[in-house]
């Protein structure tokens, strides 16, 4: 960007930002748990005085090695190699261990289905169900270096499918079970996938969904599949049948409870490679972005133990799904790694109420909750009647994942879910990153609502201008990572041109996250979303988060999206779309009181143009915002791809009403 413009953004970020420290709200840790905390501010020294002996302490520490590694980094910008001379085994650290250290009774997964069925799997179990899970793989030609994709609901099986592959050391691809049969064999044919294993359904919003006739499609357009395995989740009473292709589709219930539950866990190289996930990129083709076995593992380790201060008794739940990053590291391989007990739920939070979660929070005493500020403000629309009704004091931890928290939705997550004493860890990293890259200690960071305050230990991170230099406390630019870490991407499979030109080449010698951020003058820093979601109104560019930020900064709103539409005058203009919390009525005014709310948080310039009220936003399954859609009813241009939307009919119940926007 011109550096006019830069200085611009950088002017309206910083008021922004200034407005919401404006009450001096800012959170230090309680006594209890910097006594109790699994690290201390001197973590912060000990890795910045040496990185990567840092890390190789980490890993000594926190990984079992078959082969000890002498060699820590071997560093060929952008590619990176960690413990390479090590050899170890993924799924032996995150089962096996446990069980010979006598944690074999311990609870690994308490799993809730949505139509209210329940399993407890104890290590012990994890270890017989992978071992013959790895067994079943065999038997259908998987071996080291082949791929598996994984197309499964929320089950624990799902995990157990990806520790057999970690243990034979085969790949697995997990592929979102809400995309559709082009998306999935897109992905499988990519990666050559050589087995499919998915199930014939799964539950959610009280429905049963198919997903065996989805991947029958995807599997006719994918010719390296040679056989799929099939977990059956139909529950009796439920209507359908599934058709199965003999010859190369077996039931997972047949198949893998027959296999020897004896299948050792070879050493394999600190490199190879553990799992492929596939993520979004300027081009229609997906990136399969790369990670390997150590690295990774000791990030998911490393991380999960910091930052959730994870303790023996604790019960941890993160309520993602495994088809994401978030899922990868912290739902299978952080949490097992580190021995804890977990929940794992099945369906959505609305269902058969909006106060599922606290019901299983108070069943299963869960003391840590990790979700995204999507949910929280989607219970913030809903008020707090329904948290209200039971007992949420197990809770001492709070966690935010997927995109900038809104300093409102953080305080209610606070208050309202936290009762007003636990700590939120704000988190920020990738697909790409692995692993958590900037958040608060929970022991150490005093914090700051809707900041994800500093880097991680052993991690290093610069906000710079379009030049690449960086900016001083107190501006906003472009957020780089300035040094290899152990859980980065290793690349995206099979086009390395694409992963040094997308990652690596903006700023030479830096990994350029594609992310704005601004860190005040104590060095905070302040997420600021994706720099392709800013606009351009009248040179000044302004960054979509932040006049979200001020609309649900308002006490009436509870959630908002906004894009940028093409103006005459201002080159862009903006175009919010805001939904009322529960109760609020929308009129006129009330649309011109939001407006006159938005210039003052943050200046004139970014009052919207048009605002409209709607009942709901386009979502992902997942739970993300799909702005590309309201650009395209913002513009009035046909709509793109909606196949991914949890509720297809929400973009048109929004398109019908935009003639109501503007001002």
């Amino acid at each position: 960007m011109a550096d006019d413009q830069h200085d611009a953004k950088s002017n309206v970020q910083s008021d922004a930002i200034e407005t919401f420290q404006a009450a001096g709200l800012s959170f230090p840790p309680d006594a209890t748990t910097v006594a109790r905390a699994n690290v201390s501010a001197a973590v912060y020294a000990e890795a910045a005085a040496d990185p990567v002996a840092f890390w190789a302490k980490q890993a000594r520490e926190r990984l079992t090695w078959r082969t000890p590694f002498t060699k820590t980094l071997e560093w060929n910008l952008p590619f990176a190699e960690w413990f390479a001379d090590g050899t170890l085994n993924v799924a032996e650290n995150c089962v096996d261990r446990h069980v010979a250290a006598g944690l074999g009774e311990k609870v690994a997964i308490h799993w809730v289905g949505e139509p209210g069925d329940q399993r407890a799997l104890t290590y012990n179990d994890l270890h017989r169900e992978v071992q013959q899970a790895a067994n079943a793989l065999k038997s259908l030609g998987v071996g080291q270096g082949d791929r598996v994709a994984i197309y499964m609901p929320m089950v624990p099986e799902v995990a157990i499918a990806m520790l057999a592959c970690a243990r034979l050391g085969a790949a697995h691809s997990v592929v979102f079970s809400g995309f559709p049969a082009t998306a999935l064999a897109d992905r499988i044919n990519d990666a050559e996938a050589k087995v499919l294993i998915t199930a014939d359904g799964g539950y959610r919003k009280g429905s049963f969904f198919e997903l065996k006739t989805i991947a029958d499609e995807a599997m006719e357009k994918s010719p390296t599949i040679t056989a799929s395995l099939v977990y059956r989740r139909r529950q009796p009473g439920t209507p359908g049948e599934t058709a199965m292709k003999a010859g190369r589709d077996h039931w997972w219930q047949d198949l893998v409870p027959a296999q020897s539950a004896d299948c050792p866990a070879d050493p394999m190289p600190a490199e190879q490679l553990l799992f492929l996930l596939y993520t979004s990129g300027t081009t229609a083709k997906p990136k399969g972005i790369m990670h390997t076995s150590a690295g990774y593992l000791l990030g998911a380790s490393f991380t999960h133990r910091a930052v959730f201060d994870i303790k023996p008794d604790d019960v941890y739940w993160c309520a993602a799904d495994v088809g994401w990053i978030t899922g990868h590291t912290y739902i299978v391989y952080g949490p097992l790694a580190n021995g804890a007990t977990q929940v794992m739920y099945e369906g959505t939070p609305d269902t058969p109420a909006w106060d599922r979660w606290w019901e299983i929070i108070e069943e299963l005493k869960v003391n840590i909750l990790y979700c995204a500020p999507t949910a929280i403000r989607a219970f913030m629309r809903q008020g707090e009647e329904h948290p209200a009704k039971h007992d949420l004091s197990s809770l001492r931890l709070l966690g935010s994942v997927g995109e900038p928290i809104n300093p409102e939705a953080w305080i209610w997550y606070r208050s309202v879910i936290g009762g007003g004493r636990t700590p939120v860890v704000d988190t920020w990293w990738q697909t790409e990153t692995g692993s958590i890259m900037i958040s608060p200690l929970p022991g150490v960071t005093t914090t700051k609502p809707g900041s994800a305050t500093f880097a991680m230990p052993g991690v290093g991170a610069d906000v710079v201008d379009a030049s690449g230099a960086s900016v001083p406390l107190g501006s906003g630019g472009f957020l780089t990572l300035t040094a290899p870490w152990p859980a980065m991407l290793r690349g995206i499979w099979g086009d390395p041109a694409r992963f040094k030109e997308t990652y690596w080449s903006r700023f030479p010698g830096s990994y350029f996250a594609g992310d704005g951020a601004r860190r005040d003058e104590e060095g905070y820093y302040w997420l600021l979303g994706r720099v392709d979601d800013v606009m351009n109104v009248s040179a000044h560019r302004i960054s979509t988060i932040e006049v979200e930020s001020a609309l649900v900064d308002h006490h009436d709103v509870a959630e908002a999206a906004v894009v940028g539409k093409s103006d005459p005058l201002t080159g862009q203009a903006i175009f919010a779309f805001v939904i009322l919390k529960k109760g609020v009525e929308a009129s006129e005014a009330f649309a011109s009181e939001l407006r006159s709310h938005v210039a003052k948080q943050i200046g004139a310039i970014a009052r919207p143009k048009f605002l409209l009220f709607v009942p709901d936003l386009p979502k992902t399954r997942s739970g993300k915002i799909m702005r590309r859609l309201l650009r395209d009813i913002a513009e009035g241009r046909a709509l793109g791809d909606v196949t991914t939307l949890a509720d297809g009919n929400v973009v048109e119940t929004i398109r019908s009403n935009t003639g109501a926007a503007e001002e």
